[in-house]
């Protein structure tokens, strides 16, 4: 890796944070929804909440170096050796930070997971807004932006050691979502708690176990492109490091956790991160095999992380599943819910977890796992209890938000280990 990549991580604050040339970026260039809620404030006024976060967790130098070396990129071999290492150091800066490696890196409690988000933004918008001193394509340019979020979720990193000899976990967690008029300031525990796992080792009666994550983004069309497949199915195709398990993981309901037992090939058009909205069967990822299956049923052990103490939220079994009442034209008529079993024939209206994207993460994820023939890995979805909100109306954080999350983070922690410790 080039000394000039390397500085990403060492450059001093001022040198960071200097202004780009006024030639460097092209401020008309169009950017994404998510990207323009970064000058989005609270209601009642104040600076721009993401910006803020990203400043308040110490991020800003990690930005600021990352543009200031994008603007001297001379060639796109050298944007693009640039945008990997950058993503890929920021998730490691924030997993290190919610791990307690970066002691004193800024003001926010450890477990925020949202200046990660918001720094994500940040950088991406500058790709987008990116004015190079040479010719880059279109496609060149779709390419660095996916190099880089691939990076800053974990996707690059590989946590797993190789063999038997260690039980092996993947797991993966959400961005901040539903983040209009107040909540923008909304953090994910879901997220949150995948920084906290990602390269953990916890202790289980059978010897350690070994936990990877990732973060998954809350955009239907990064599901389209195949981004959780690219996840689990490449971690699954690698016969050296393949997890013994996988677990999707989101934020789902007020005062517990849900352990999903089944997840729907339907997706419900409830509006994503940049306000789009997507309704029908979930769509096959191109070049990932892909069972017809209307329903993948969990096979995570349960009952043993109903049984072992993990916390003071209640854990559920999630028995739910909702199929439409007429077959030959789903997306039509009633949806018919029940808590036995999918009949042959029926179609898909959701999972236990609903027909947002995390129902479709478990399906996907699952669906990759079974279109593998990876059989022998558990695999399943955990819910865990919505956050909420710091209780002022214009605070970002309180001690009881901060508490609730640390609550949440800790016992997802416990429960994946009680999940890991079922296996053999």
């Amino acid at each position: 890796m080039a000394p000039t990549v390397l500085a990403l991580t060492l450059l001093s604050p001022a040198v960071a944070q200097a202004d780009p040339t006024a030639q460097c970026l092209n401020p008309n260039a169009k950017i994404t929804v998510e990207e323009q809620r970064l000058t989005a404030t609270m209601p009642a006024g104040g600076p721009a909440v993401g910006p803020t976060l990203v400043t308040q967790a110490g991020f800003d130098p990690l930005v600021g170096a990352y543009l200031q070396q994008l603007c001297a990129a001379k060639s796109t071999s050298a944007a693009r050796q640039l945008v990997t290492a950058a993503g890929d150091n920021l998730w490691q800066t924030a997993v290190d930070r919610a791990q307690g490696r970066r002691p004193g890196m800024g003001t926010l409690d450890t477990h925020d997971d949202r200046p990660l988000y918001w720094a994500r933004l940040q950088m991406s918008k500058d790709l987008r807004q990116w004015q190079p001193k040479f010719a880059l394509s279109a496609a060149d340019r779709t390419s660095l932006l996916t190099a880089l979020d691939h990076g800053s979720r974990g996707l690059d990193s590989d946590r797993l050691p190789a063999g038997a000899g260690v039980r092996k976990v993947m797991v993966s967690g959400f961005d901040p979502f539903e983040l209009d008029g107040d909540g923008v300031r909304i953090s994910n525990p879901a997220g949150a708690a995948a920084l906290a796992l990602d390269g953990l080792t916890v202790s289980t009666p059978n010897g350690p176990a070994v936990v990877q994550a990732v973060s998954f983004p809350v955009v239907w069309g990064y599901f389209d492109q195949g981004i959780v497949e690219a996840a689990y199915g490449a971690a699954i195709k690698d016969a050296t490091h393949r997890p013994d398990m996988v677990v999707t993981i989101s934020q789902g309901r007020p005062g517990q956790f849900d352990i999903e037992r089944w997840a729907g090939d339907w997706r419900g058009g409830f509006p994503d991160n940049n306000n789009a909205s997507s309704t029908g069967p979930v769509p096959a990822a191109a070049g990932w095999p892909q069972p017809a299956d209307q329903f993948i049923e969990t096979t995570l052990p349960y009952q043993q992380m109903q049984a072992t103490p993990t916390g003071s939220y209640p854990v559920n079994f999630d028995l739910l599943f909702c199929v439409w009442s007429d077959s030959t034209h789903p997306g039509t008529g009633q949806q018919v819910c029940r808590t036995d079993a999918p009949k042959p024939g029926e179609v898909a209206a959701q999972g236990g977890g609903g027909d947002y994207l995390s129902n479709e993460s478990m399906y996907r994820a699952n669906r990759v796992r079974l279109g593998l023939g990876a059989t022998a890995v558990r695999g399943g979805h955990l819910h865990t209890p919505v956050l909420g909100e710091p209780a002022g109306p214009t605070a970002l954080t309180d001690a009881a938000f901060e508490g609730r999350r640390t609550a949440i983070v800790n016992q997802t922690v416990a429960l994946v280990t009680a999940a890991a410790s079922a296996l053999s």
